[in-house]
C-alpha cells in the first residue's frame, strides 16, 4: 500500500511540476548569496556586557553599523540585528584579567526575516575578549653590567603580579563579528 501511495505522490508531483514548466511561469532565479567564512561584519553592542555580572548563556544583541555590499547587492543592511550568547567566561585571577567568548548565532534583517549563522565577536586578532596579563605588583633592583663601563642599577618586574580585573564591553562599543562558517543569505531587503 505504501508503494502505491508513494508512486501516486510522485506522479502528482511530476504532473504539477510539468504544468508549471509548460505554462512558462517566471520562477525567481535567485539562489542566494554566500558570505565566505572569515568575513568581518562591523557592529555595535546594544548593552553593557561584563564578566562580573553576566553568566554563561546570557543573550546579547548587536546592530550592524553600515551596509555590507557584495558587488551591487546590499547583503546586510544597516540596523540589521545579530543575536548571540556568552559561550565561555573565565574569572579574573592573580596575574590574569577576566575573559569571555561571545558566539553569534542568529541574524534578523530589518524586515523581521531571520537566518541562523555561525560567528564570534572578534577583538585583537582573537575571539577571546580580555585575558591580558596584569602589571607587576613589585619591581626588583638589579645591577646592569656594561663592557668597559661601570655598573648601573635597573629595575625589573618582580615575581608577583597584581590581581586581575573584570572585562567590560560598553554599550555602543564598536566590534567586529567574524564568520566561522559560510552564511547563505537567501533574503535581501529592497529599500
Amino acid at each position: 500500500m505504501k508503494k502505491v501511495f508513494f508512486g501516486f505522490f510522485i506522479f502528482i508531483f511530476l504532473s504539477v511540476g510539468q504544468c508549471f514548466a509548460d505554462e512558462g511561469f517566471a520562477l525567481r532565479d535567485y539562489d542566494g548569496i554566500e558570505l565566505a567564512k572569515g568575513t568581518f561584519i562591523p557592529v555595535i553592542s546594544t548593552q553593557e556586557i561584563s564578566t562580573q555580572y553576566c553568566d554563561v548563556g546570557t543573550v546579547v544583541k548587536f546592530i550592524a553599523i553600515s551596509d555590507l555590499y557584495l558587488n551591487d547587492t546590499n547583503i546586510i543592511p544597516q540596523n540589521t540585528e545579530f543575536f548571540g550568547y556568552i559561550e565561555k567566561i573565565n574569572e579574573p585571577v592573580v596575574a590574569t584579567n577576566a575573559s569571555m567568548i561571545i558566539k553569534v548565532s542568529k541574524i534578523r534583517f530589518i524586515d523581521g526575516f531571520e537566518l541562523p549563522m555561525r560567528g564570534y565577536i572578534y577583538v585583537n586578532n582573537n575571539i577571546i575578549i580580555g585575558g591580558e596579563l596584569t602589571p607587576p605588583a613589585t619591581y626588583e633592583k638589579k645591577p646592569s653590567f656594561r663592557q668597559g663601563f661601570k655598573t648601573t642599577n635597573g629595575y625589573v618586574p618582580g615575581a608577583t603580579r597584581q590581581p586581575g580585573v573584570h572585562k567590560v564591553i560598553a554599550s555602543g562599543a564598536n566590534l567586529l563579528i567574524v564568520l566561522t562558517g559560510p552564511l547563505y543569505v537567501t533574503h535581501t531587503v529592497n529599500n
